[in-house]
């Protein structure tokens, strides 16, 4: 009975997971072919991509950038070098190479005019500086998304999912930004974005490698076993060259946003350094931060007992640096001015409080006076009363006939 249900889930979970009577994979193969190249609409829609990106980064616009990514043609060849490899097709493994890589030097070149002739220069390029540190991160979103990529293109009715892996695989903006960085000699935005554009073409490209093998697109050629041995190792070495450095980039960031919160935190919990010394502000940078404060001088004691509950923070000594400051003024003058603030604040209670006292003593007065003046309503009120009852009394024998 049990064996009997778990083969019904299995037959079920096939069932569901199936995906061979919703593809067709000769006519993806054409549709893929057909978009490698770089001929036609294909050198305009080029153009536009490289214009949208390149303004979208220059202004920090990330809807302009979308726009970019939904219009690149990048896609094509990168795709077609991983549907080559999976069929064995020589041809258009050399075909889609050769595309890809005129269209790649295209839009550097002209992404490098574009911000060379730019005059606007953002103090915080945030667009820019977001393609300039892949991570692994980075490749599982161009894994997955090359994924979804040839399969959307290997269904038989295609919906809008090459929409999103365009935006979720960015391809053109990286190449945009590594042309910012040749324009402005900052090889750091250079070799950053351009690692990020060759992590999405290679892994995307694997995908596609993967999934073609999967669903048995047909071969253009067969290949002997040495040849394939010979490209599985290549493949490998290839993937390990972009793979590697992504994870070390991963690990720094994970390290450096632990390094923050762990700094913001500390801060928090230790803005008084001493009586009359306080941080006023800190700045962290990689795994560093500055510290600035201000008030009393810093003695050692006072410093060694901050660089302890740092440590206890998981902050090290020398990735902390304490900066003094002043405002403007000298420590003396700063000690004088904080000197005269607590006498004043002293005077001013002293004064306060003579001012209360007196008050007291006045509501005591005021409050003897409302005694008396009670005492004195209460003894008329008798009075009054008594005179009523004299007046009734005397009435009653008034009445006439009251003894006849």
């Amino acid at each position: 009975m049990f064996k009997t249900f778990i083969d019904y889930l299995k037959i079920l979970f096939r069932r569901y997971i199936n995906i061979g009577v919703h593809v067709d994979t000769k006519d993806a193969a054409e549709r893929i072919k057909n978009a490698i190249w770089f001929r036609g609409p294909n050198v305009w829609i080029l153009a536009f991509a490289i214009v949208l990106a390149s303004v979208g980064l220059n202004v920090n616009s990330t809807a302009v950038i979308i726009g970019a990514m939904l219009v690149s043609p990048l896609m094509g060849p990168i795709i077609g070098v991983g549907l080559s490899l999976g069929t064995n097709d020589t041809d258009l493994l050399r075909l889609s190479a050769k595309n890809l890589l005129v269209m790649v030097v295209i839009s550097l070149i002209a992404s490098t005019l574009f911000f060379m002739l730019s005059p606007l220069a953002l103090v915080n390029p945030t667009e820019l500086e977001a393609r300039t540190s892949p991570t692994i991160y980075d490749v599982l979103i161009a894994f997955f998304g090359g994924l979804a990529g040839i399969l959307e293109n290997s269904r038989k009715e295609r919906g809008t999912v090459l929409s999103g892996v365009a935006i979720a695989t960015a391809l053109m903006p990286p190449l945009c930004t590594a042309g910012y960085g040749l324009a402005h000699a900052d090889m750091h935005f250079f070799f950053g974005a351009l690692y990020l554009f060759v992590i999405n073409s290679v892994f995307i490209a694997l995908a596609t490698y993967l999934m073609v093998l999967y669903l048995k697109f047909q071969k253009a050629s067969g290949i002997s076993h040495s040849v394939a041995k010979k490209r599985r190792i290549i493949i490998a070495i290839i993937l390990a060259v972009v793979l590697i450095p992504s994870i070390w980039s991963a690990f720094n960031m994970v390290r450096e946003n632990n390094f923050e919160r762990n700094a913001r935190d500390f801060v928090e919990n230790n803005r008084m350094v001493g009586p009359r010394t306080y941080i006023y502000d800190f700045t962290v940078k990689g795994r560093h931060m500055d510290v600035s404060v201000s008030g009393e001088p810093l003695t050692d004691s006072m410093r060694i007992v901050f660089l302890e509950k740092a440590a206890k923070a998981h902050i090290k000594e020398k990735q902390i640096s304490i900066t003094e400051h002043a405002f403007g003024m000298s420590q003396t003058q700063m000690n004088s001015i904080i000197n005269d603030i607590y006498d004043r604040t002293d005077k001013e209670l002293a004064d306060n409080a003579k001012v209360i006292d007196l008050l007291m003593d006045r509501l005591d007065a005021m409050s003897a006076e409302v005694e008396t003046l009670k005492k004195q309503v209460d003894e008329q009120a008798q009075e009054l009363s008594k005179l009523q009852e004299k007046n009734e009394h005397r009435s009653i024998f008034h009445i006439p006939g009251f003894f006849n």
